[in-house]
This record gives C-alpha cells, structure tokens and sequence, in this order.
C-alpha cells in the first residue's frame, strides 16, 4: 500500500496527531510548559507552510495553460516581424 503523502501532509487531522504525540512526549519526558508551547506552535506553523506550499503546487499543475500564444498574464504574444498572432 503506497501512501499518499500530498494528501497526508496537508491533512489537519495528521497535524493535529502529531501535535498531540509530540506535545505528549515531551510532558511524558519532563518538558516545561514554556518548551512543549513553543515546539507546538513551531509545529503549527511549519505544517501550516507545507499545506500552503502543497496546495499551491496542486493548484498551479492543475491549471497549465496549453495554449501557449497567451502570455501568463493574459495579453496575447504578437510577432512583430510579421504583425500575426503567434
């Protein structure tokens, strides 16, 4: 079974486990309340970026232009060797 880590990464249920395993482990080992709230909120934060990152990426291969004689932002390209339209 291959796991699909796209879809993992950008779970909030994922993130919440491994925020509450984490933050549990370092109770467990005698973290102070300081270290344990400082490590969440690092946690939070970098899967807050992976999801951004992730979601941006899916959002940018799945809207690819074939057309290629339209410019990204959406002036068309003229050869002006010739005046057509390329």
């Amino acid at each position: 079974m291959k796991i699909d880590w796209k879809r993992k990464l950008t779970s909030r249920k994922f993130w919440a486990a491994v925020i509450g395993f984490v933050s549990q482990m370092m109770v467990a080992l005698g973290a102070d309340s300081g270290t344990v709230t400082q490590t969440v909120a690092v946690i939070t934060a970098g899967a807050t970026l992976i999801a951004y990152m992730l979601a941006e990426s899916f959002t940018d291969s799945s809207h690819t232009d074939t057309n290629n004689d339209v410019a990204a932002i959406g002036f068309e390209m003229r050869d002006e060797r010739d005046g057509d339209e390329l």
